[in-house]
């Protein structure tokens, strides 16, 4: 049912675990399944330069976070905006259907975690 490489991350999952002070924070659920991840994200000259994540969910969704986070590490945070669902099912080498929704939360948490981001800068530079 799934691939080698979604057993892989979900067994071993990448970059798993809390963050102290992140950059950004991102918290998104899918209440159909009750899946939930929570994105961390440090940023250093416009670069994520750490990311970690804890998914409380399935093997689908730990896996589809695993690899979001092995995605995003070392990218701007516009080539991170870029990263759709569809390339987290192709990194994995494909979801079942009834599980790519697990692929749209870990985008979703991406974007999350970057909006958080971008909303502190922003308060940073108007009380500078």
């Amino acid at each position: 049912m799934y691939s080698k490489t979604v057993m892989e991350h979900f067994r071993n999952p990448h970059n798993y675990g809390k963050m102290e002070n992140p950059d950004g924070f991102g918290r998104v659920g899918n209440p159909q399944c009750g899946d939930e991840m929570i994105i961390y994200i440090k940023v250093k000259d416009n670069v994520i330069v750490d990311v970690k994540f804890e998914t409380f969910g399935c093997v689908a969704a730990i896996a589809s976070s695993s690899i979001t986070t092995d995605l995003i590490k070392g990218k701007t945070i516009e080539e991170a905006l870029k990263i759709t669902n569809k390339d987290v099912v192709n990194e994995l080498g494909g979801l079942p259907a009834i599980k790519t929704h697990c692929s749209v939360l870990a985008e979703d948490g991406i974007k999350a975690a970057i909006e958080d981001y971008k909303k502190k800068k922003l308060k940073e530079n108007n009380n500078d």
